[in-house]
């Protein structure tokens, strides 16, 4: 009888143990390189021989409350380095840059490389992330067994943003590119396993000999931050490309 017992608990557990394993057995993963669907197009951009166009970011404007404006220009500025087809000129902090160096001059502490004139940008790009739409598709289902409940939920948000850029030598708008990309979030929830054991048991006519019950709640949502990267990266690649067949 005590045979029969353990046997019928270790069936338990085996039926358990892989639910627990699945929700809270999520290993540590260790940093890489971006390598995404949007990074493989920036590396894609074909490199064009001789000087590459100077430009700059003059406006980062975002009519989304999540998206921090100063890291949204950092990761266009990265986008843009990272495409290899233009020379970025920082713009942000020249001023005070440039001074610093200039006093350092003028006190023999460095060289005076700080004298010389600033490369004048081509090229002026205006970014606006101009739309989020919260809840842009939304679906549930669920499933019932002997008393287990099975339950899954997706759900799909929108981030879109609007660059232009302009010529700096006539002020024209030169090309423009919107770009929007679909967050997505899922969650599965498992119950009742317990239920559903003993009702297997009851059907043989047994009892479990403890009582045995395993919930599982897992969950995925694309970040604010990832997408947005990810409509930068894809809008800078489509510019990119476009200025490289002029």
């Amino acid at each position: 009888m005590k045979q029969v017992r353990r046997r019928r608990l270790c069936a338990g557990l085996a039926l358990a143990l892989p639910l627990l394993a699945a929700g809270g057995a999520r290993g540590q993963g260790a940093a890489r390189v971006d390598d995404s669907s949007s990074a493989q197009q920036l590396r894609a951009v074909p490199r064009r021989a001789g000087e590459r166009p100077v430009v700059t970011i003059y406006e980062f404007r975002s009519a989304v409350p999540e998206v921090q404006v100063a890291a949204a220009r950092e990761m266009f500025m990265t986008a843009l380095v990272r495409s290899g087809a233009f020379s970025v000129a920082e713009r942000a902090r020249l001023s005070e840059g440039v001074m610093r160096e200039r006093q350092l001059a003028q006190q023999g502490v460095a060289g005076g490389g700080a004298t010389g004139q600033v490369t004048a940008a081509r090229y002026v790009f205006e970014v606006v992330v101009s739309e989020a739409n919260s809840g842009a598709s939304e679906n549930a289902t669920g499933i019932s067994i002997g008393g287990m409940r099975v339950q899954s939920a997706n759900a799909a948000d929108a981030i879109g943003m609007d660059v232009r850029i302009v010529d700096a030598q006539t002020g024209l708008v030169v090309d423009a590119v919107n770009v929007v990309k679909r967050m997505e979030a899922a969650t599965t929830n498992v119950s009742g396993v317990g239920n559903l054991l003993n009702s297997v048991s009851a059907l043989r006519g047994r009892n479990l000999p403890l009582p045995l019950d395993v919930e599982n709640r897992s969950s995925r949502k694309e970040s604010v931050d990832r997408a947005l990267r990810s409509c930068i990266e894809v809008a800078v690649a489509e510019l990119a490309r476009r200025l490289n067949t002029e």
